[in-house]
Parts: C-alpha cells; structure tokens; sequence
C-alpha cells in the first residue's frame, strides 16, 4: 500500500495511549487510557511524529466507559454523537462490547485479558488496517502480538516494540473463533512446540502472542539498548527460551535495536502545576526547599528543609522493583541518618504496600517515612521535593522515573541493569560528570552502599552539590526528550520503507546531530544482506553500541 503523493502513511498500534494532539481527531484530548508506561511513551511517540508532519495514525480499543469519566460533565450526553465523527481523524477506535463497559485497564488477569486482546486485534486486522491502508504499521506488545504476522502475509513493514515481556497465549481454534482469519497466516505464529502442520496446531498447540509477535515481525525493538543485550545474552533466567531465541534470530538477521523511551514533556519543573514552588535549573535549591517542607506536612513527616528524602516511585511488587531488599533495610537507613531526618517517601500501588506499612507501624517510624496509594499530582510533588529517587530494579526494560527526577534535580539510585544502565552515570564531582548512583551487587548491602554513596553526595558543602545539580537538570533536558526518541523511530522507518517519511521541504528536520546523546543498540553491519525485504543499511557509527562495549558515553558537559 503506498501513497506517492504523500508522506507514508504509519498507523501505530496500542492498547493504551495518553494524551493524544488535538489535531488528530475528535475528542483526542480525552481518549485517553493508561494501565502502565506503555501509555505515555505510545502518546509521546505519537505526538511528536504528528508535530513534525508525519502521517500518523493510531489504533486503540474503545473503552467508551473510561473515556466518558474523562470527560467534562456538560459533554457526556453529545459523546456519543462527536464520536461518529472520529472515523475521519487520526484515531481508530476498534468497536467491540468487551471494552465498552471496563471500568479500568489491566493486562495480567488471563483469559479475560486474552479475550480483549484477540476482539482488539480482530478489528486492527479486519477493519481499521482495510481502512486506513497503512505503508508501515508497529505495534506494541503482546496484545498486537498476532498482527505481524498478518502484516508479513500481505506485505506491509510492520515494526513490534517490546514494551515488558509479559505474555498470554491460546490456541488457533480460540483466534480463529473470534473472528481472526489465522489460517491465512497461521505459518507465520509462534507456537509452544514446532508446528507440523494447521490441522494438528490447531486446537492444541498454544499460540505465545509476544514471541508471535517478534516472529511475525519484519523490524523488532525493546525499550532500552542494554536490555536488549541482555536478553539476547540470556542474562536473566525468567526469560522465556522461545522469546530469547527469537529475538537472537532477529539480531542475527540486522532486524533488531534498542531504542530508549523518554518521559512525557509535561515533566519540566518550570511549569508543573503540581508543585508548590516551581522552578528552573538556575534556581532549584531554596525552591525545592519550599516543595520539600509543603510535602513534609502534607505527608505529617518531620518539617526539616535539611532532611534528605529518598522517593519510591515505582510499582510495589514482589520480583521486579526491588521492594525486598528495600524493606530488609528500610529500619537501617533511616536510623543510620537519625541525626539528619532521612525521610523515605513511597508514591505507589502493589501488593508489596501492605509489608511497608507493616515495617512503619511495628517500628513507628511513621514520622520519618510516609507509604502513600499513587496519585499523580502526588507523586509530581515528591519529584520537585525530594533529593533522591530510589530504584532498586532487578529489572528494567526501560524504566522513566530514573529519567524524570534529574529533571527535578532529584538524582536516581538504581541497580545497574537494562534501561537503568543505559540512562544513570555514576556521579563524579571531580569530573563533572554522571547523574546518578549505581550498584552491581544485588543485594542489600549493594543497595545500602548505594545510598551512602548518594549520602555522600548531599553532604557536600552546598555550592559544590548545587552546580553538580545544576549541570544534571540541564543535561537531562536535553538527553531525555521525545523528539530524540522519535527521531529514531524515524531512522527506523525510513530503513525499513527505504523512503523518507516526512517531506521536510517545508518543515524543520531534527538533525541527526541532535541524537548523540541517545544510543541504540543495533544489530552487525548488514548492509550488503537483504532480509524480509527489508534492507538493513549501514547505522551511523554513532548510534551503534557493540556487544563489547561495556557503557553508553558518559554526559558531557
């Protein structure tokens, strides 16, 4: 499908996705729906491609329920009216009763969830891709896991982001049931065993829809170079076989990259309406200051502008996010800093809130540390006022709150692994360099050395700590920013339609200058090899991160 005249056409394909431009369609201000990060980094993309004139358009399910609870009061009786006329914007909503009525998103509940994913691809496969008739068409983990296959049976370039590794599986009877026409493609599915032929697939051999999704796929990425590496390398054990293989395959074949994600622009402490001081990197210090104090009442902590505040705002699991060796600890910290009102603020949902609490109330400390339910506006609050951020991944495929505190002068302390390693430094004064704190052993006494070393660091004498913090705020506006992101997004596609994508004659084009400071992780030198079609040129050699490198360039300064 190819529209000569005009830019190519990319349809984007996501289960969730916030914040869409206002060009785009009706009502795009509102469709708005989020589960996990998945949901900023879709928009950013979006809207940044949109904003340098790309032809752009997004699928996403119609969860008409949760969009109408977005809306104001006055506009909910014509909702359903405006929508009709969504069909000629941008924004493809994908009909089906089994996202009319959800009150919420959340992809991990099995066959409830597989049921949704296999209706919202139905309506990609059968309608919105008829209709919008894309050149190229990437879609974002496993609940678009079966459209690449699809893609690759009609001809169409098709790009599968691996957001999380999480995925569901069923057998072809279940997709063919729902109204997916699986047997023109089921060749290019993934199944838990070799398939000998359709007959004998069919009703027993489940179908992995994220390793589907790297098969079918003619370009794969993850969210992060180094996590990329590392499941390539089969690093992490928890790993499915299937899926590293693929993804090794994909590698081998110069059809696979790492490309960072970036936080969502409404992150600046220059105009975030949720802090109580706002402020740039010249003036951060007797700013954050008052944000520290306003959040310390808020929270009922002890009042102190000096005291040091570590903030957790990550997901409060049992395996990835480090809560373990946190909570081993946590009594330790804080009376190591006694004298100093260490604080330890915790903004976040999970199962593992409960255990924290526990560890407050038993040894009542509930005046140096504050365990919180999420709240955005919250949380934007504990950026502007904390000193640190804590994120003990084991780990992390990109991961963003590593990200958006340097863009409050509030330095992450994180395990080093995946996305984490790719966008934290090791802090050098001497040097004027890093932006953070790392550790390699993960364990307590890894994670506790950290933390001193951070300690280290904000009892330095006071003009020392504020230019250190200064250059990172200003650094981090730069490095950490959707136009770098999607500037990539485009290398990618253009190298895979093999034209450009956007008619820059009467636009401004991101030079490729301007992406030195985000790497990817992309396969050998493929140049002279033609695979899927697709020709895999020669990268330019500064977006080129080797297996044998050990580390992203250090900022500059």
């Amino acid at each position: 499908m190819t529209h000569p005249s005009t830019n190519p056409r990319v349809l984007i394909v996501t289960p969730e996705v916030t914040g869409l431009p206002s060009g785009m369609g009706n009502l795009s201000n509102y469709l708005s729906v989020k589960a996990g990060g998945i949901a900023d980094v879709s928009a950013g993309l979006i809207r940044s491609l949109f904003e340098q004139g790309a032809d752009v358009h997004v699928a996403i399910p119609d969860y008409r329920k949760i969009f109408r609870q977005k809306l104001p009061s006055i506009m909910k009786r014509e909702f359903d009216a405006i929508r009709n006329g969504l069909p000629q914007g941008r924004i493809h909503l994908a009909k089906d009763r089994g996202f009319f009525h959800l009150d919420s998103v959340s992809y991990g509940n099995g066959t409830k969830n597989t049921k949704i994913a296999l209706n919202f691809q139905r309506e990609v496969i059968n309608s919105i891709v008829p209709r919008v008739q894309p050149d190229l068409i990437h879609c974002n983990d496993w609940m678009t896991g079966l459209i690449p296959a699809m893609t690759r049976q009609v001809g169409i370039p098709c790009l599968f982001t691996i957001h999380n590794i999480y995925t569901e599986k069923c057998p072809l009877s279940d997709i063919e049931d729902i109204g997916i026409d699986a047997a023109s493609f089921w060749q290019n599915l993934f199944y838990e065993r070799y398939p000998s032929k359709y007959e004998e697939s069919r009703d027993s051999n489940p179908v992995d829809f994220l390793a589907s999704g790297v098969f079918g796929a003619h370009f794969v990425n993850t969210v992060s170079p180094t996590f990329l590496k590392e499941m390539i390398e089969g690093r992490h054990n928890w790993v499915n076989i299937h899926l590293q293989r693929e993804l090794y395959n994909k590698w081998e074949s110069g059809c696979a990259v790492g490309i960072l994600n970036a936080p969502d622009p409404s992150f600046n402490p220059l105009t975030d309406k949720a802090l109580f001081r706002k402020f740039s990197a010249k003036n951060h210090y007797l700013a954050k200051q008052y944000n520290k104090l306003f959040l310390q009442e808020k929270l009922g902590l002890i009042m102190d502008s000096r005291a040091p505040i570590f903030f957790w705002p990550s997901r409060l699991d049992t395996i990835q996010k480090g809560c373990r060796l946190l909570a081993e600890i946590l009594c330790d910290v804080v009376c190591s800093y006694r004298d100093q009102n260490l604080e330890v603020v915790f903004v976040a949902d999970g199962e593992f809130k409960k255990h924290f609490n526990d560890i407050v109330m038993s040894h009542q400390i509930n005046n140096r540390v504050a365990v919180c339910d999420f709240e955005e506006s919250l949380s934007r609050m504990a950026y502007g006022a904390s000193d640190f951020v804590l994120m003990p991944s084991l780990f992390e495929p990109c991961g963003l709150p590593q990200m958006i505190g340097p863009l409050y002068g509030t330095l992450p302390v994180v395990y080093d692994t995946g996305g984490l390693h790719d966008t934290v430094i090791p802090m050098d004064v001497d040097g004027h360099n890093g932006n953070g704190f790392l550790f390699k052993n993960y364990d307590t006494n890894g994670l506790f050395w950290a933390i001193k070393e951070a300690m280290r660091f904000y009892n330095l004498p006071k003009e020392i700590k504020n230019r250190q913090i200064e250059r990172v705020m200003m650094q981090s506006t730069v490095e950490f920013n959707h136009h770098i992101t999607a500037q990539h997004y485009i290398d990618l596609y253009e190298k895979m339609l093999r034209r450009p994508l956007i008619n820059r004659q009467n636009t401004n084009s991101l030079g490729r200058s301007k992406n030195s400071g985000k790497k990817t992780y992309d396969a050998p030198n493929t140049s002279h090899s033609e695979t899927d079609s697709i020709i895999s040129d020669d990268s330019d050699a500064q977006n080129i991160i080797r297996l044998s490198k050990r580390k992203l360039e250090s900022f500059s300064y």
